[in-house]
């Protein structure tokens, strides 16, 4: 018989005994393992209402899109801060200087001193500038900022990522809002066996549920997405399936799935049947 508990627990992203399989960034523990963006929402209401459908606690705001001065309507009269743990990303910023910058203005304005950094290196296909990325991560760290840096699939800049002090890695799964879904799932399997000291984060390019499901089923301690939920027809019941999607994804990581097989096996054993 299934409780109350464990009913509850499973739509939190959670199991029975949360102890064994904490989600915990830089010493802070998360109850989901999605994150979620605020971009391309139809209204400051939608995206209010798809948040909540989401069930994440982390929130990602972009520093240069946001109206900081509250003199108008913005995105932050949408998104409680005691109920959302805001990360502000510097999207848009194609310099590691640029990136500095906006993490700076989002720490000054009571933002957080977190920061999801983003440098972008190609304007068509909004791949990241690594180099870039890392040198805006080295700096930030030492001012006291943490860190989670969205990377290539490139496990030898991860690896200095992680040296520099970042505290997550957030490899792309395909480019920034393509929704191709998990184009690399060698490269994060990769990641997931080398990067072990920091969470592993999937960012970009999910599309559907069964893409979110994908990128936990390989490992990775969660996923990051805004397109796949802002751009689908239902915003709001595309969120709630993204919650269960990673939910389904952690859970069937954990259990181990069987190995595949060429020949089929019956289901049911032959010995004890009647003749």
């Amino acid at each position: 018989m299934v409780t109350q508990f464990q009913v509850d627990a499973a739509q939190n992203g959670e199991t029975a005994n949360r102890s064994a399989d904490k989600f915990v960034i830089a010493g802070r523990e998360f109850r989901s393992r999605l994150i979620v963006g605020t971009g391309k929402y139809k209204s400051g209401e939608e995206t209010a209402r798809a948040i909540a459908a989401s069930g994440a606690e982390m929130v990602t705001v972009a520093v240069r899109r946001v109206n900081l001065d509250r003199s108008k309507e913005s995105l932050l009269d949408f998104i409680d801060p005691k109920k959302y743990f805001l990360l502000p990303n510097t999207a848009g910023c194609y310099t590691a200087d640029d990136a500095i910058r906006a993490a700076r203005l989002g720490r000054e304005v009571g933002l957080s001193d977190w920061v999801k950094i983003e440098v972008i290196g190609d304007e068509r296909t909004l791949y990241p500038d690594v180099q870039g990325t890392l040198e805006a991560t080295r700096i930030l760290v030492k001012e006291g900022f943490t860190v989670l840096p969205y990377t290539s699939d490139d496990i030898v800049f991860a690896k200095r990522l992680v040296d520099a002090g970042a505290a997550a890695i957030m490899p792309l799964g395909a480019p920034i809002g393509s929704g191709m879904g998990i184009q690399n799932v060698a490269s994060i399997r990769i990641f997931r066996e080398m990067i072990t000291t920091v969470p592993l984060i999937v960012d970009a390019g999910v599309g559907t549920a069964s893409d979110a499901t994908i990128a936990m089923e390989l490992g990775s301690d969660g996923v990051l997405m805004n397109t796949a939920i802002a751009a689908a027809e239902d915003p709001v019941l595309m969120a709630e399936a993204m919650r269960h999607a990673v939910t389904a994804g952690r859970f069937a990581y954990l259990a181990g799935r069987m190995k595949k097989k060429l020949y089929a096996t019956a289901s049911s054993p032959l010995e004890g049947m009647v003749k």
